[in-house]
């Protein structure tokens, strides 16, 4: 009765700690978008084993006067413990390059990739992870399913 009562708080906890717009999340809804000209995307694909991509949109706004975007993506676990940190694509500085305080220069869709692993380099369980944007300091977080 003790450990059913630990994991229901431990859950509970875990959903008050996760941004309501994740825990909301329907994959079929269209992606969050804010005011400042950035968009996070449902990953693809949603459930998956072991890899999946992500993409986001940076808008022109974010580029007025010749101005860069400095972008983050991490992924966390119910718990909100940092995961993993995928990776870019098609980013001037080549693919495999981490998105973290990464540049872009240009507006338009983008994509990362995440390969399921953990920082560690082992796969990571099933269940449910949270995908962290973060662009020039605002963020938008949204859910994501690991399937075996």
């Amino acid at each position: 009765m003790r450990r059913v009562f630990s994991v229901g708080v431990i859950l509970l906890l875990a959903g008050c700690l996760v941004p309501q717009s994740a825990q909301a999340q329907d994959p079929a809804d269209p992606p969050p978008v804010r005011e400042d000209g950035f968009r996070l995307g449902q990953n693809y694909p949603n459930p998956f084993n072991p890899e999946t991509r992500i993409p986001f949109e940076l808008g022109e706004s974010l580029f007025e006067n010749g101005q860069s975007a400095r972008v983050t993506i991490r992924i966390y676990n119910v718990l909100q413990q940092l995961v993993a940190v995928p990776t870019a694509l098609n980013h001037p500085l080549g693919n495999g390059v981490p998105v973290e305080n990464l540049i872009y220069t240009t507006s338009g869709p983008k994509e990362a990739f995440w390969n399921g692993l953990d920082l560690n380099g082992r796969q990571v369980a099933s269940g449910v992870y949270y995908m962290q944007l973060v662009v020039n300091g605002r963020s938008l977080v949204r859910k994501m399913i690991v399937a075996k």
